[in-house]
């Protein structure tokens, strides 16, 4: 016993002796998070979600007991992410994913409280959206833009969102690089220049602010890699980027991106070696436009494109990735390899939304085939690398019926066995609505440089 209260009598001495390291300090960190925090929003969402049977047999059942295939059905799911209020009015910043396709929105506030928000307008393949809170005469908190282009490699990154559901969860680390380019998880192309951190993200992060010490908004926490590979990644879009579209998504619904004119593939070493050339990596050019930004900055047939400004370019997906964070009339270099010497070239983008407005004004539902084409812009064949000698129309939806995919050019149909050409969209509707129920159908396809059928029997 007395051993024990000279060991209490110690502790109470040396506590006196020894007081708390930094007693007064409060980690900035903490400022941050107690600033941002109220501004930061849960996001619930739910979609209806078309599902259709592709195994052979429930196909093979549905046809011997019924005659037909089920034409699909639909159902409600559920998903949830981050976003942040960025003006008092109720207006939030998020990743499209999130909210792209949202039949309801519900956002939830740090001290609980919960609204419905709206969709504004946004971008798929930029990843970026604004919705806003159904309320009217209130005032949100909200939090300011930094400059993304001045972020630097180690400096720390702070990270709040709702990964799993865990509402509100705070992470820091650091910057862990710049200008990243990774692929996108379905495999439409690549995110680029994105900022790279060891700020945890989990799913529900996405669309969440990354911070930086002085409680500015450097990026949205877009992608993290896969867990199984590596931990530790995260990956958010650069405010900057968003920044350049924030005023045509708030005023025009969606976003005005940069055009540039050319026709590419991808070189390989094969086409390299017999071109003359000695890169072997980057956007060959085949065709350029007559009148486009390409003819007019002096880009020729044959000149590869190797850079834009500082982004490395490796293929025709990063090409068009890269070009599509610009907005028409903006500024860049493009380092370019022709006949085997270096140059580079200025180039001003432009944009092809007078061809795209009328494409969209154009565009046509075909039920039968479960989607909604258009008539081929010059954006179009710049994005999916459509050579001028290909005609047709583009696929700009699609239902997923009949293995028909975004993108397709639809060149001919074939209804048993006789053939038509598809030259516009009156052409495909004219003879999608003759197919019949038990017709034997084949579309001729242009997909991804290759000619491919798609064929089906049509049933009703």
């Amino acid at each position: 016993m007395k051993k024990f209260l000279a060991l209490i009598l110690t502790v109470v001495v040396l506590s006196s002796v020894f007081p708390y390291v930094n007693p007064d300090y409060e980690s900035p960190i903490v400022k941050v998070v107690e600033a941002c925090a109220p501004a930061v929003v849960k996001i619930d969402v739910t979609k209806t979600v078309r599902t259709s049977f592709f195994d052979p047999y429930f196909e093979d059942f549905f046809r011997k007991w019924f005659g037909e295939l089920p034409p699909g059905f639909e159902r409600q799911v559920s998903s949830l992410g981050s976003g942040f209020i960025f003006d008092p009015e109720g207006y939030i910043l998020t990743n499209y994913h999130v909210v792209g396709g949202a039949d309801n929105i519900t956002v939830t506030l740090l001290d609980g409280s919960k609204y419905d928000a709206e969709y504004i307008g946004g971008d798929e393949e930029l990843d970026i959206a604004v919705i806003k809170i159904k309320a009217t005469d209130k005032k949100f908190p909200y939090l300011g833009f930094g400059d993304s282009d001045k972020v630097k490699i180690g400096e720390w990154a702070i990270a709040i969102g709702n990964p799993l559901g865990f509402q509100h969860t705070v992470t820091v680390g650091v910057v862990s690089a710049t200008n990243r380019k990774i692929p996108k998880p379905d495999g439409s192309g690549y995110y680029v220049g994105l900022i790279q951190t060891d700020a945890a993200i989990n799913p529900g992060n996405s669309g969440g602010p990354l911070l930086n010490i002085h409680g500015e908004v450097i990026g949205i926490n877009t992608a993290i890699v896969n867990p199984q590979e590596a931990v530790n990644l995260g990956f958010a879009i650069p405010i900057n980027t968003v920044k350049k579209f924030l005023d045509t998504i708030l005023t025009k619904k969606k976003v005005e991106k940069a055009y540039l004119g050319v026709t590419v593939m991808t070189l390989t070493e094969e086409t390299a070696k017999a071109l003359g050339l000695e890169t072997t990596s980057g956007a060959l050019i085949t065709s350029v436009q007559k009148g486009s930004p390409a003819e007019k900055a002096g880009l020729k047939e044959g000149d590869v494109i190797l850079k834009v400004d500082d982004q490395d370019v490796r293929s025709h997906e990063e090409l068009v990735s890269i070009i599509h964070t610009y907005k028409p009339g903006d500024t860049a270099t493009l380092t370019i390899e022709r006949k085997g010497k270096i140059m580079k070239v200025q180039v001003t983008f432009g944009s092809s939304s007078e061809e795209e407005t009328a494409a969209a004004e154009g565009e046509k539902t075909i039920d039968v085939l479960g989607i909604t084409v258009a008539n081929i812009t010059p954006a179009d064949r710049e994005t999916y690398s459509i050579p001028e000698e290909i005609q047709g129309v583009i696929v700009r939806e699609s239902s997923g019926k009949f293995g028909i995919q975004k993108g397709d050019i639809i060149v001919a149909v074939y209804i048993n066995g006789r053939r038509y050409d598809i030259n516009s969209v009156e052409d495909l509707e004219r003879v999608a609505s003759g197919i019949k129920k038990g017709d034997y159908v084949a579309l001729y396809i242009y997909r991804n440089g290759a000619r491919v059928f798609v064929s089906f029997i049509y049933q009703k």
